[in-house]
């Protein structure tokens, strides 16, 4: 249901950006709104509390963004309210920044390493990323975790490039069971 919530009001305000011609400023308004139900995690809790009426939950959203962010993304705001979805407010803005990133071929790469990345290495595999892919820009999200050993995995969306040590050794393993299973077969 909640997959179903964020694309269908995340992409109602995408349509309205872009026929609007205001993407870049629906954009930068949706980070703003992500950004204060982040940093007010009371906010969030306040909205979602059953006891408070729809109207009053909308006169709050009403107070807090009329007049900060456009017409059209208060009146969405103030949908979501209205139908019983703001537990969903945070899905509707990152589909809806996903869908601006598609649009304008900015991918989300997200790197797991065995050690930290010096500056130039980080530089390379981006390059790299940028030289492989559609897109025309990434943001870059880097991790240590010794367990992978060495090598590097590289998640972007639903595609995984894993060329860590810990899953070489792992495949290795499993090549090296079958073998065993096939010879002791024959065995007497």
């Amino acid at each position: 249901m909640a997959k179903l919530v964020s694309k269908t009001y995340g992409d109602a305000l995408f349509e309205v950006a872009v026929e609007s011609g205001q993407l870049d400023a629906y954009w930068e308004e949706t980070k703003s709104v992500s950004a204060a139900m982040e940093e007010n995690p009371k906010l969030f809790k306040l909205m979602s509390h059953p006891k408070i009426v729809k109207e009053e939950k909308v006169k709050i959203i009403e107070d807090i963004f009329a007049g900060k962010v456009s017409g059209e993304l208060v009146g969405l705001l103030r949908m979501i309210v209205e139908k019983d979805h703001f537990d969903e407010i945070t899905d509707v803005l990152e589909y809806f920044d996903g869908r601006v990133k598609e649009c304008k071929n900015i991918g989300t790469a997200y790197v797991t390493t065995a050690m930290e990345l010096s500056d130039a290495q980080k530089e390379a595999v981006e390059k790299r990323l940028l030289e492989t892919t559609k897109y025309v820009k990434f943001e870059m999200h880097y991790a240590v975790d010794s367990a992978i050993i060495g090598g590097m995995i590289i998640r972007i969306g639903d595609h995984v490039v894993d060329s860590s040590v810990r899953t070489k050794l792992y495949d290795l393993t499993r090549e090296l069971s079958k073998i065993q299973l096939k010879a002791g077969e024959c065995a007497p």
